[in-house]
């Protein structure tokens, strides 16, 4: 466990702070959150590597860097709450969890649902609802949301998620196809007004569901 918070720490400092995210809170919310405790057993050594690693259902955890900043992109406050779109491993959320009221996460795959379930209850994090379904058509019952990040990449802004933004609320997502996508921010100005502002090229794998693509080949 000390080693395991030395790396932390390391890779707080090179690959976050170096990289240009200037949010302390993040920074301390990434330092407290053990990663290792969100991969698979055969991969804990590489938990704090400057890559994205396998969990299980075949599925991928995302680089710690790509994480924080689509976290610093959505401007998350103490009072907010905040959708995730792709729970995976549950990693993202629990670090959301220290910056926000209240975190609800979708996740389509029902392993996943539940492995991150266990993982947030051994760690106490009592303020992380996961939820099983499609993420693509958002959480009404719980909406709206100061703020929705997406963790993987789609043909457009799923409208449900739109409408489920508060005014003045946040959206951060990875929009285009398997080979180009760009990470966007969607703001709320008002009922009918988003702005959108690129912020860089990424690669996410595709966002599947009613409003993303039909299937993992991010094909319409």
């Amino acid at each position: 466990m000390a080693d395991c918070a030395r790396l932390r720490q390391m890779m707080v400092e090179q690959q976050i702070i170096r990289r240009g995210v200037g949010d302390p809170r993040l920074w301390a919310a990434m330092r407290a959150v053990p990663r290792e405790r969100f991969v698979p057993e055969d991969v804990r050594s590489l938990a704090y590597e400057d890559r994205p690693l396998p969990v299980e259902a075949g599925q991928t955890i995302s680089q710690p860097y790509i994480v924080a900043r689509m976290i610093e992109a959505a401007a998350i406050s103490p009072e907010d709450r905040v959708l995730e779109v792709g729970a995976g491993s549950g990693y993202a959320a629990a670090v959301m969890s220290r910056l926000a009221a209240h975190v609800f996460a979708v996740e389509r795959i029902a392993e996943l649902t539940a492995l991150a379930e266990g993982r947030m209850k051994a760690l106490g994090y009592d303020n992380v609802s996961i939820g099983l379904g499609d993420g693509t058509a958002g959480w009404a019952e719980k909406a709206p949301f100061d703020a929705i990040l997406v963790a993987a990449g789609g043909p457009g802004v799923p409208p449900p998620l739109r409408e489920q933004l508060a005014i003045g609320g946040r959206l951060v997502m990875p929009v285009g196809d398997g080979g180009e996508q760009q990470l966007v921010r969607l703001i709320r100005k008002d009922e009918e007004e988003f702005d959108l502002t690129v912020l860089e090229a990424v690669r996410f794998v595709p966002l599947i569901g009613a409003h993303g693509w039909k299937d993992g080949n991010a094909d319409p």
